[in-house]
């Protein structure tokens, strides 16, 4: 059984536990494919550089414990998390453990098909943890199993009368024996005929406690090398000038001036191959120019002579785009959704007994992803093998785009991946590995490809826009028992080789609230067509979504003249599960409690009192529940954020260092995309080239600090949380604002629509 492909990637569902014998005594555990050969053991290991890993655990004779991170860490603290649930079940001492970022882990296999040696690998993407829990349980149980049995022989007595803690096997006469003695005994054990029961949560000594992220020091010190700063000798530095429309194509070029700047090496120009999906190709029409040093690669760059030709979207304007989608939603437009997503009782029906209405829009820009690492790759092409440095949410995704383009089995492809700057969704695709290749290939040089900050702006795949009209009908109970809900927006899944029928899944949930909550609920999704690049952005859908829903709640309450947080409670009605048509249920009592925690620590009892605006909004994703409360001030018309709080119930909590610091940081980027944040298009033209004209908030419009509060709630499996502090800020903030001020936003970024109302 499997999986479909996806970017020519097959994986097996079956996995089984692997013991591979290290040199020198080490004892190295992984959880491998079914059916896959052992890799060859890397050089790195032999001696200190332990950057290349085999495996996810190595024990040396010293008792020093190397533990391999396998999703890339892209700010979300996977590198820290991961290795924590590694190292409890085999209980480690943490203080001696060493944590390496693994790079792409692939092997030959057999009959020639590829197998993955870490299983998957994804970074950012919001499920790192639930994915990886039970394969790294069983990895880190099989260790200590072994080292049991050694220690069993050793010490002449039955292995389940013995314990382990801190590195050390323990008798029950107090007997003690290192892991690091036992290594290499423990390596010549024969597997167990089953895999070894994970620990019990009562036994938990590391998961759940608190763990600074392993790479902090190493960040604040600048020792941290990124992707961006590595280099190999002969190396040349190429950046690029794409053509300012995705779908146009190169005039004409003179590339004699650029080679006429000391250093420069080649100009070489590039182009998209229109079979196949963005992402996996050159992103538009370019030229690159290659030189000595990255200095001269610019000077060389600012001297090209080229003429680009525009392409259909020259006329592409994102005002007309967002008016077209106004007039798709107008209640006297007759057009026909693209895809009736949800239909829950009969709307039309509710609607003509409705003892209230409520109608309200709500207008989402284009986002960029803005990540502080522009796209860059280092690419090393040879006849029978390929090195390359990627700054990557998915290793075997871009492994994918280099076998595509070099036509080497994935064994002869080694991919590194540092620590990224930054991903939010960008890195999942690679046109930037596929152009270092193509480069790197022609060159026959290795190539060291740097995107210039402009380029990162205008060439993104960026998250659509969005319009949202929603209406809602309350009977004379005050209850919401109809609500309609029309989303007009250009699918970030377009050309993506998703059924035409499937495109609406990057733009709006099947069960996303008030769903499931209200006994007529229609969700209705209009196709718009763009010819801007598109793809994954960080909390797409529920970030647009929850702004639009949640702002709605709050003006059903003011239309009630009622208390926002009683409007909320009420829709929730009493604390039950309900099922989710995506798989799961969704628990009211769950979210009621965050939004009430929230409510609580904010002093929501004075919200109508109070001189500040409060605000209030709450959202569930993937078994995941966040609630955010903001205090805003407005002092001679200039708004503040006074005070942020956030409460998130993800489950059992692996690290709850790391996940504060994501809630926190989820909440800020959020705040700041909410605040300031758009992507216009003019002529076909992205508009923003820069921090300035796309500027991400300063310390002096956030907050001084997020208030986050943890739900424990141990006794459910861990849920995702590096994106779940996003939903709930800006409907939040928003909120807030309209208490402060009496000013409704509906169309973001706010800070410009609120000085246009005022």
């Amino acid at each position: 059984m499997s999986t479909p492909a996806t970017n020519g990637i097959r994986l097996s569902r079956r996995r089984f536990l692997q013991i591979l014998a290290g040199t020198a005594g080490a004892l190295v555990v992984g959880v491998r494919f079914a059916e896959a050969t052992e890799p060859p053991l890397p050089p790195e290991w032999l001696g200190n550089d332990f950057h290349e890993l085999g495996a996810y655990v190595r024990i040396d004779s010293d008792g020093n414990v190397l533990i391999g991170a396998r999703d890339p860490d892209t700010g979300t603290g996977v590198a820290t998390s991961l290795p924590m649930i590694v190292a409890d079940e085999l209980d480690a001492d943490w203080n001696r453990v060493s944590v390496v970022h693994l790079g792409l882990g692939v092997d030959a296999g057999d009959n020639n098909k590829t197998h993955w040696s870490y299983g998957r690998q994804r970074g950012g993407t919001g499920d790192s943890i639930p994915a990886a829990w039970a394969d790294l349980r069983q990895a880190g149980a099989l260790a200590r199993w072994l080292l049991t049995q050694a220690a069993a022989r050793r010490l002449g007595i039955a292995a389940d009368r013995l314990r382990c803690e801190a590195g050390t096997v323990i008798a029950p006469d107090g007997r003690r024996v290192t892991y690091g003695s036992l290594v290499a005994d423990a390596s010549k054990i024969d597997l167990p005929q089953q895999p070894p029961t994970p620990k019990s949560p009562e036994q938990y000594t590391l998961i759940g406690k608190p763990v600074g992220d392993v790479d902090a020091h190493a960040i604040v010190t600048g020792r941290a090398k990124y992707a961006v700063d590595h280099n190999e000798a002969e190396a040349l530095v190429a950046v690029l000038l794409h053509c300012p429309w995705p779908d146009g194509a190169l005039a004409s070029l003179d590339p004699a001036p650029a080679l006429a700047v000391k250093g420069v090496v080649k100009v070489i120009p590039l182009r998209p191959e229109h079979t196949m999906q963005p992402g996996l190709t050159v992103i538009a029409p370019a030229v690159a120019v290659l030189a000595e040093n990255t200095w001269a690669a610019l000077q060389g760059r600012d001297q090209l002579k080229v003429e680009w030709k525009p392409g259909a979207s020259a006329t592409e304007s994102t005002a007309a785009l967002e008016q077209q989608a106004a007039d798709l939603l107008d209640d006297k437009s007759s057009a026909t959704p693209t895809t009736r997503v949800r239909d829950d009782g009969d709307v039309e029906k509710t609607a003509k007994h409705a003892a209230v209405r409520v109608d309200a829009t709500y207008y989402q820009p284009w986002l960029a992803h803005a990540c502080a690492e522009p796209m860059n790759c280092l690419a090393h092409i040879e006849k029978d093998r390929a090195s390359l440095v990627v700054p990557t949410q998915a290793p075997q995704q871009a492994c994918a785009v280099v076998q595509r383009l070099t036509g080497l089995t994935p064994d002869k492809i080694e991919i590194r991946v540092p620590r990224v700057g930054g991903g939010y969704g960008r890195r999942l695709d690679h046109d930037y590995v596929a152009e270092a290749v193509l480069l790197a290939k022609e060159a026959n040089k290795p190539v060291r490809l740097l995107w210039t900050r402009g380029e990162d702006f205008t060439h993104d795949y960026y998250r659509p826009a969005s319009v949202h009209r929603i209406s809602a009908v309350l009977d004379r109970k005050r209850n919401v028992v109809g609500w309609n809900q029309r989303i007009a927006s250009a699918s970030a899944l377009a050309g993506r080789g998703v059924p035409a029928d499937r495109l609406w899944h990057s733009e709006v949930s099947v069960d996303q609230l008030p769903a499931g909550l209200v006994p007529n609920f229609r969700s209705d999704w209009y196709a718009q067509e763009s010819s801007l690049p598109r793809g994954p952005h960080r909390a797409m859908p529920h970030l647009a979504n929850a702004f639009a829903a949640e702002s709605f709640v709050d003006e059903i309450a003011h239309q009630l003249r009622e208390d926002p947080l009683q409007t909320r409670l009420r829709l929730l009605g009493d604390p039950r599960s309900i099922p989710l048509k995506d798989g799961g249920a969704l628990d009211t009592a769950r979210l009621r409690n965050v939004l009430q925690l929230v409510a609580d620590r904010i002093g929501w009892k004075n919200w109508l009192h109070s001189v500040n605006g409060l605000g209030i909004a709450c959202w569930s994703m993937d078994g995941a529940y966040v609630a955010h409360a903001v205090e805003t001030s407005l002092q001679n018309d200039k708004l503040s954020i006074v005070r942020v709080v956030c409460a998130v119930d993800v489950g059992r909590v692996i690290n709850p260092l790391g996940l504060e610091g994501q809630v926190a940081g989820a909440t800020l980027d959020a705040l700041s995309i909410a605040l300031n944040l758009a992507i216009t298009t003019k002529d076909g033209k992205v508009q923003q080239r820069d921090w300035k004209s796309y500027p991400i908030a300063g310390m002096a419009q956030l907050p001084n600090a997020v208030e986050t509060i943890i739900v424990p709630n141990d006794g459910l499996p861990p849920a995702g949380a590096s994106f779940l502090g996003m939903p709930t800020a800006a409907p939040a903030l928003a909120n807030a604002v309209f208490r402060v001020s009496a000013v409704r936003v509906r169309r973001l970024p706010l800070l410009r629509e609120f000085q246009r109302l005022q």
